[in-house]
């Protein structure tokens, strides 16, 4: 995998927003490969497709890819907030690439979050525009990945170092059981997997993660049996191998 760009690809265009999306859309498609499956090389869309910009012809995942120049951030900039929201609460919202280059067009950064981690609680909402602004009214979003458990957070290049292929694809396919849960069940999953990541020690009990109910409440404000949906999401993600039960109430991380 060569971090370095392709210039030769940007020859002939003078927009830096177009030169931009140039190189890293080519760099994905010379060096990437299927973070399922392992096939390389991945394939592109035709340009301004609407749900993905590279799909794998071997597995059929697809990806959209965001990149920008400098450090990665938390904080990812996107389109129109609605038009967002429909996709990931859909059955056809692809899986997100983000890369980093620095001043010398190298990558820096390149992960996925696989779609299944998309929730509405990671897309912010910007202020419309303003009324002088061509597109007034316009409420374009940002995407909170801070929000976003560690286990969706997966990278294929960290801080210019290549991680082993067969990592990423363990990594990857380690939680695709959420895909087939209703958006209300995911979403109580991913919530008690951010708990989780929020105790600071390996091994936990139930009182680490009881101390989480005021907070589950807010969220699930029409459930009115807190603890019982938390040892129930327990056990789920014990028989998933996320984490492991060593009697007694207390659990161990699995990394």
């Amino acid at each position: 995998m060569d971090l370095r760009f392709n210039l030769a690809l940007a020859e002939g265009y003078k927009s830096n927003s177009q030169i931009a999306r140039v190189l890293t859309e080519g760099w994905v498609k010379q060096n990437s490969y299927c973070p399922s499956c392992g096939e390389k090389p991945l394939n592109d869309y035709e340009n301004n497709r609407p749900v993905a910009d590279f799909h794998c012809l071997k597995c059929s995942e697809e990806f959209e890819l965001k990149s920008k120049a400098g450090k990665f951030s938390n904080t990812i900039t996107d389109g129109a907030y609605n038009s967002m929201i429909q996709r990931i609460t859909s059955e056809t919202n692809p899986n997100f690439f983000f890369l980093t280059y620095d001043k010398n067009l190298t990558v820096n950064n390149f992960l996925i979050i696989p779609k299944q981690f998309f929730t509405p609680d990671i897309i912010i909402k910007r202020k419309p525009l303003s009324e002088t602004a061509k597109r007034a009214g316009w409420i374009g979003c940002n995407i909170d990945i801070s929000k976003v458990s560690e286990l969706g957070k997966i990278f294929l290049i960290n801080n210019s170092k290549i991680i082993n292929p067969e990592n990423v694809q363990t990594a990857f396919n380690k939680t695709i059981f959420l895909r087939n849960k209703s958006q209300e069940s995911k979403g109580w999953l991913l919530d008690i997997l951010n708990c989780i990541e929020s105790i600071p020690k390996t091994e936990f009990n139930l009182a680490d993660i009881y101390s989480f109910e005021d907070k589950l409440k807010q969220k699930h404000p029409n459930n009115n049996f807190i603890k019982d949906k938390i040892r129930q999401q327990l056990q789920y993600l014990r028989d998933k191998g996320i984490i492991e039960f060593n009697g007694r109430g207390t659990y161990k991380k699995v990394i």
